[in-house]
């Protein structure tokens, strides 16, 4: 699947003759993200008649309307690069959710999302089982690789206790900021948010750390 960077708030403009595939790509994702930013049920026909493309050239794209939400409410968002070696493991866990010494707002904003989007991929993804899987599969789970990866390279410089769980322990952090949003219903730029995110992320990493 081609990965296409289109601006979700703005319609795609058709080109005089027949559209190049990543043209498509970008006409049909662009579509589905205008649906879902309205609040409306993202179906076959509806990104067909916004896209202008048809049918079969959606089809060919994405077998199915799942993987194609799923891709649509991915768009903008970017896989972190590797952590170099030496990387401060407490610095890149705090700047992992925008919480770093110059931040105070969490990692939505700053990973391609605005709120309002983010609280619409929650609310598709709770709704749809098969959905909610089809994003992790093949997008969320790729975007934790590099963290977790430095996670365990600090277990192996002996940073880092040896039993630790680094799937466990990303979670626990994933889920703090989660509880914020969808739990308290909480705004990601609020300073107070920031400030018990932080105080949560140093309770996990005291739990890290070798005593």
């Amino acid at each position: 699947m081609t990965t296409v960077d289109v601006d979700a708030g703005a319609a795609v403009r058709r080109r005089p003759g027949r559209p190049r595939d990543e043209d498509m790509d970008g006409m049909i994702l662009a579509a589905t993200l205008e649906i879902i930013d309205a609040g409306e049920d993202v179906t076959v026909s509806r990104v067909v008649a916004r896209s202008g493309v048809s049918r079969a050239a959606l089809y060919r794209r994405w077998p199915s309307l799942t993987t194609l939400i799923a891709a649509a409410l991915d768009v903008g968002r970017l896989v972190p690069p590797e952590y170099p070696d030496d990387v401060d493991l407490r610095d890149a866990l705090f700047d992992g959710l925008g919480l770093g010494e110059n931040g105070v707002a969490l990692s939505v904003a700053a990973s391609g999302y605005a709120e309002e989007r983010f609280r619409q991929r929650i609310r598709l993804v709770m709704a749809d089982r098969a959905l909610q899987k089809a994003y992790w599969q093949s997008h969320v789970s790729r975007r934790r690789v590099p963290l977790l990866n430095a996670l365990r390279a600090g277990i192996a410089r002996g940073e880092l206790r040896a039993d630790l769980d680094v799937e466990a322990c990303f979670d626990a952090i994933a889920g703090a900021a989660y509880y914020q949003i969808v739990v308290r219903g909480d705004r990601m730029d609020d300073p107070a948010v920031a400030t018990r995110m932080r105080s949560a992320v140093e309770v996990v990493w005291r739990g890290m750390v070798i005593a």
